[in-house]
């Protein structure tokens, strides 16, 4: 008895040792693949309050844990200072990420809108052909484009994969890269017809990227700093966001 008590003394010695051992970034994910293991951690990193440790998944979201993965917090991080007043650090965050995907997107890859003297801005939109909100956008483009405005669409498709809005874009983004596939859209946007095509597209992928930085609807527009615009918004009062006017 008494050597299978030591034993056993050992084999919790050995496994506390191990525990102690592993990082808090390892000791969070762990945690968090005993939830779930399909779970897609993408980072975990100190957090800018002392104790916590931010945890990116690989659909955007973000939570706070302590140092042992034992409580999670959903949600927003926020400072305040004197000099900046209420800044909310986990959205800032995010908008550089943000920022950093959509410009990784390749410009072939987009329907671009662009005005015919300087670009003073850039929106990039997640839209749906079927969306009535996009279309209402869509008839804004000029307007925009008499700003300086340049509108870059990029596809999400609501109903997803196999949709008829998913195969009208899969259509829209099977023309030549430039103004046939804009002359496609703007056809669609505004009641007429596509000509069906297949072919490789990158359809899905944009709406992959789109759920990874926020999106969950549309129109969605995301501007040069990387801020998350969700809904339509009337050209006149983007411009002021955009402070061109």
């Amino acid at each position: 008895m008494r050597k299978v008590l030591v034993s056993a003394l050992m084999i919790l010695g050995l496994n506390g040792t191990l525990m102690a051992a592993q990082s808090a970034e390892e000791r969070i994910v762990a945690q968090l693949k005993k939830v779930n293991q399909g779970i897609p951690v993408a980072s975990v990193k100190p957090a800018a309050m002392g104790g916590l440790y931010e945890v990116t998944l690989g659909s955007g979201e973000t939570l706070f844990s302590d140092p042992q993965g034992e409580y999670f917090v959903v949600g927003q991080l926020y400072r305040y200072s004197d000099d900046d007043g209420f800044v909310n650090l986990t959205e800032k965050k995010a908008a550089v990420t943000r920022a950093q995907k959509i410009a990784a997107v390749a410009e072939d890859d987009k329907i671009v809108y662009a005005p015919a003297g300087e670009v003073k801005a850039t929106i990039n939109v997640f839209t749906d052909t079927s969306c009535p909100y996009c279309r209402k956008l869509h008839e804004e483009i000029p307007a925009l484009n008499k700003m300086g405005v340049q509108v870059n669409y990029l596809a999400y498709p609501r109903a997803g994969f196999g949709s008829p809005a998913y195969k009208e874009m899969v259509s829209i983004w099977c023309e030549s890269a430039g103004k046939a596939r804009a002359d496609a859209m703007h056809s669609s946007k505004t009641g007429g017809k596509v000509a069906t095509k297949t072919c490789t597209n990158p359809v899905m992928q944009q709406m992959a990227l789109g759920q990874s930085v926020g999106v969950n609807g549309t129109p969605a527009m995301v501007l040069d700093d990387g801020t998350l615009i969700p809904g339509y918004v009337p050209a006149e009062r983007l411009a002021a966001m955009l402070e061109l006017k």
